[in-house]
């Protein structure tokens, strides 16, 4: 049974996966130097996956005493 297009979101692969395919964790272990060609490509390790997460961004700095927006606020006020 195949799913409806409506339902098919787009940005569906691009999240972090936990089960990795088999030519992707090839191409993991090649990159660390633990696969040779001569090797057999079932019975593939389970290979760790690096989550990325993505920080919270950094708050600016309040305004110094004295400023601009402090002179702006004190004349209104008046």
């Amino acid at each position: 049974m195949t799913i409806d297009k409506s339902l098919k979101r787009k940005g569906r692969l691009a999240r972090t996966r936990n089960v990795l395919q088999r030519h992707e964790r090839i191409q993991q272990m090649q990159a660390d130097d633990r696969w040779s060609d001569t090797q057999s490509p079932f019975g593939l390790p389970k290979l760790r996956i690096i989550k990325m997460v993505v920080g919270k961004k950094k708050k600016k700095k309040a305004a110094e005493p004295g400023g601009k927006d402090d002179k702006k606020k004190a004349a209104k006020k008046k």
